[in-house]
């Protein structure tokens, strides 16, 4: 079972950060260009959304069944333990926050060039944070 987890959520982040950059990209330009806010930039930023909750639902499980016995005697002398709870964890979770507020308020607004906007700042918020908790190159962590 925690195999098939951890390759999910191994797979998943490939599928977030595309979704991401695609969005922000996407976002920017029309937002630069006026264009008006179709239906399929609504699908984008949902699709969007849902897979950074299903990959957050995907991480909790980790955390919670993981073999590396987090919260048990000791756990914090691991430093990998430590950065998975107190660095990747947070910066995961924050990520995700700004996407969801990006979708929520762009979902409120009337305006095209609001929607995009909106879209374009708390996505791009959100996926520098989700960088910033990537584990890159930390020995033991790795890219499983």
């Amino acid at each position: 079972m925690y195999n098939i987890i951890k390759h999910l959520h191994s797979i998943n982040r490939w599928v977030i950060l595309a979704l991401l950059l695609i969005s922000v990209l996407t976002a920017f330009s029309k937002w630069i260009s006026k264009k008006e806010y179709t239906a399929q930039d609504k699908k984008l930023a949902l699709f969007t959304l849902i897979s950074s909750h299903i990959q957050l639902i995907l991480g909790i499980i980790l955390l919670l069944i993981t073999e590396r016995l987090f919260f048990t005697e000791g756990w914090r002398e691991s430093p990998i333990n430590k950065y998975f709870v107190f660095a990747h964890l947070p910066a995961m979770i924050l990520g995700i926050i700004f996407i969801t507020i990006g979708y929520s308020i762009s979902k409120r607004k009337t305006k095209s060039k609001d929607k995009f906007m909106f879209t374009w700042i708390f996505f791009l918020i959100g996926l520098l944070s989700i960088l910033g908790g990537i584990p890159w190159g930390i020995h033991g962590a790795g890219w499983y």
